[in-house]
């Protein structure tokens, strides 16, 4: 079966049209950031290029020679600037003026022969696999940093893409392309690159989107499953990230801001906030990757510490103590009451037995008695003591 290049080049322009006039509709609706704008951008241009570059010996060569690559350049040199704008990263307009610039002045200046394609084959294609290869980069660290599941599937598309490219540009320095004009080889090695590249095109513009659905989602169970204010996790966060941790001993503190409801009424809420807000940095801090924190009312905090014995949980509250009294030393001056914590500290096993709610009936015991004793301290739960 053989395929024409020039009719590849066509679908090739209409399909990116397509998919760029369609991301340029779902921008308009608001519902996603600047980098869609981006990403529309460079579907038209590419579509615009190949559209062009089918008018080859139809239309002047200053269009179909000079200005379709330069749209080809332009469009790969906005790829990078839109996925770090979804990555939350901007670039510098300058930088992208240079990107896309610099490596357009070529097809004015050098590759205006019509009758050789083939160096300005081999510019291009190098050119669009550097572009490729930096988002596949960028994708790969986004997928590191978020845990986006779509991000390794883009960054691994973007490098194949990235690879067909260069091989491109090395069989066209090779000569394994042909020579002369563009459409006058019929060469079906080029033409079946050309299919595969319109291919892969359509399946970027898929796993963009599935970045932005999957990114949303996590956002949304963020926002199900955390405190707003502290960051940590609210009471159906913790319920669902410990009912997921395997049988093993337990440790979980109990945490109470004291003089709290006095400092709101003396210095104000939003100076209660930051209090918070400490609180929830200093025990973020001291506690490991592994451990779970949660906000479980006003100023009452729950802290699980899987694998943790009686007394590694006690010293872990300590640690806690310490960090918030040196994050709260500068939020709270004069006559006002200094925010303390009083702490519980209870064991237990996760098992079908014995649930988080049991083990936080032995830690507020635990508190209660430190609340007893004049607060501002660790307390723990001594099963024979609780017998007697």
């Amino acid at each position: 079966m053989e395929f024409d290049l020039r009719t590849i080049y066509a679908m090739t322009g209409l399909a990116c049209v397509i998919m760029g006039t369609v991301q340029a509709a779902a921008f308009l609706t608001r519902r996603f950031g600047r980098w869609l704008a981006w990403w529309s951008a460079n579907n038209i241009l590419l579509g615009l290029a190949s559209f062009l570059i089918v008018l080859r010996e139809i239309a002047p060569d200053i269009l179909s020679i000079s200005v379709g690559n330069m749209m080809t350049i332009v469009g790969s040199a906005l790829l990078p600037v839109a996925i770090r704008e979804f990555a939350g990263r901007k670039t510098s307009p300058c930088i992208v003026l240079l990107m896309a610039g610099l490596p357009s002045l070529p097809y004015f200046l050098i590759f205006t022969d019509p009758s050789q394609s083939m160096p300005r084959i081999v510019f291009c294609s190098a050119i669009c696999a550097l572009f490729d290869m930096a988002v596949a980069w960028e994708a790969r660290r986004m997928a590191r940093e978020e845990r986006l599941y779509s991000a390794e599937l883009a960054s691994g598309l973007f490098a194949l893409t990235a690879t067909l490219y260069g091989a491109r540009a090395m069989m066209g320095w090779w000569g394994s392309l042909g020579g002369g004009p563009l459409f006058h080889n019929g060469d079906q090695l080029h033409a079946t690159l050309g299919l595969v590249a319109m291919l892969l095109l359509t399946l970027r513009c898929m796993v963009i989107m599935m970045m932005a659905t999957e990114r949303t989602q996590i956002q949304l169970a963020n926002a199900a499953y955390h405190d707003p204010l502290t960051g940590v996790l609210n009471r159906a966060g913790m319920s669902r990230a410990f009912s997921a941790l395997p049988k093993q001993p337990i440790a979980v503190l109990l945490i109470d801001v004291d003089n709290f409801k006095q400092l709101n009424d003396s210095l104000g809420h939003a100076t209660g906030d930051d209090v918070l807000g400490a609180f929830a940095s200093a025990a973020t801090g001291a506690t490991g990757a592994d451990d779970l924190i949660a906000r479980y009312g006003g100023d009452e905090f729950v802290v699980v510490l899987p694998g943790r014995t009686l007394a590694e949980a006690a010293a872990m509250a300590q640690a806690i103590r310490e960090a918030f009294r040196a994050a709260v030393v500068d939020l709270v001056t004069g006559t006002s009451p200094r925010p303390t914590l009083s702490i519980g500290v209870a064991t237990g096993h996760k098992a079908e037995a014995e649930t988080l709610q049991a083990i936080l009936h032995k830690a507020d015991q635990a508190l209660y008695r430190r609340k007893r004793d004049g607060r501002d301290g660790v307390d723990v739960f001594d099963e024979p003591l609780q017998a007697a």
